[in-house]
């Protein structure tokens, strides 16, 4: 039966129509008839008791350039969908926090995937905190002697900004690197929030691996190697994505944070692993869907639809 599904996510004008995982779930779901609409997130708005978006009904093809064919604007009426999708890319900021607690107001009429109420309280670099054996050695703050005692402690550090995404903000600094104290004033400067930093671990040199989970089952894995003389390894920044197999390490992983992801209606998820440990738990809007089909023909789009497809029957 065909079903109404909007996607809240960045311009469909401008996706890589090979790469992109929203555009592939909007092909998946036009594929099995569903009727498919598009808004941006700033087209969000509450009025009158309602949850409305300025968008568009959407015919999408695989012919970049040519992929999407939009109609006319309308005013949404979220509440009359059946399923929409959280997918625009962080920064995790106070307007991404706002547009989940309107999405939440959706509830019960609507799905909402992710549930955008866990997104709000699951951070990617926040929610690994409640699995303290599976992460590297991480301290979080603001404070800059508490970032130089476990500078001090593991000399081979990696300092982020705590809600920063696609590699943006990422500084190695190795044992002899001094300039822990000038790297927080310029972080300070720009925001209120704390920093993270973590013990650099060499096997990043290795590969970053992303491990797709759907509805807290592991269902495969790409590896992102770093460029040469790059410390990160995300696509964003020249990042190689590689075939990989899923090891036991990190289907052991996958065990502990799943039922946590399943119970929170997490429905689509993308960890990353360096190594034997958890980095980050990506709730936002995870990628590699597309990766992942050509290198492994894992078609996770449908396995994702059809969990979601069995929600609203349920």
């Amino acid at each position: 039966m065909s079903k109404k599904i909007a996607f809240q996510m960045d311009p469909i004008e401008s996706v890589d129509i090979n790469g992109d995982s929203s555009f592939h779930l909007a092909l998946e779901a036009q594929a099995r008839g569903h009727d498919i609409y598009y808004h941006t997130p700033d087209m969000l708005a509450f009025q009158n008791g309602k949850v409305t978006a300025k968008g568009q009904k959407m015919q999408l093809s695989r012919e970049q350039g040519n992929h999407v064919d939009l109609g006319a604007i309308e005013e949404l009426d979220l509440q009359s969908f059946d399923v929409v999708w959280l997918r625009q890319d962080p920064p995790f900021d106070m307007g991404y926090i706002t547009s989940t607690h309107l999405l939440d107001l959706l509830k019960p009429h609507t799905l909402v995937v992710n549930d955008p109420f866990w997104v709000r309280n699951f951070p990617e670099k926040l929610l690994m905190l409640q699995f303290p054996d599976l992460i590297p050695p991480t301290t979080i703050a603001r404070d800059l002697d508490t970032l130089k005692v476990f500078k001090a402690i593991h000399s081979d550090v990696i300092v982020k900004p705590l809600y920063g995404n696609g590699g943006a903000g990422v500084f190695r600094l190795t044992p002899e690197d001094r300039n822990i104290a000038s790297l927080h004033e310029l972080f300070i400067g720009i925001n209120r929030e704390p920093l993270i930093i973590q013990k650099f671990l060499p096997d990043v040199s290795n590969g970053d691996k992303r491990v797709i989970l759907v509805d807290g089952e592991a269902v495969g894995a790409i590896n992102r190697v770093p460029a040469t003389g790059e410390t990160r390894s995300n696509m964003h920044v020249g990042g190689r994505p590689e075939k990989v197999g899923l090891t036991a390490r990190d289907l052991e992983i996958c065990a502990r944070i799943g039922p946590t992801l399943r119970e929170k209606g997490q429905v689509f998820v993308g960890i990353d692993v360096i190594g034997d440990y958890l980095t980050e738990i990506n709730v936002t809007s995870p990628t590699g869907l597309q990766e992942l089909q050509r290198f492994d023909g894992i078609d996770v789009a449908a396995l994702i639809w059809d969990v979601i497809e069995a929600k609203l029957s349920f």
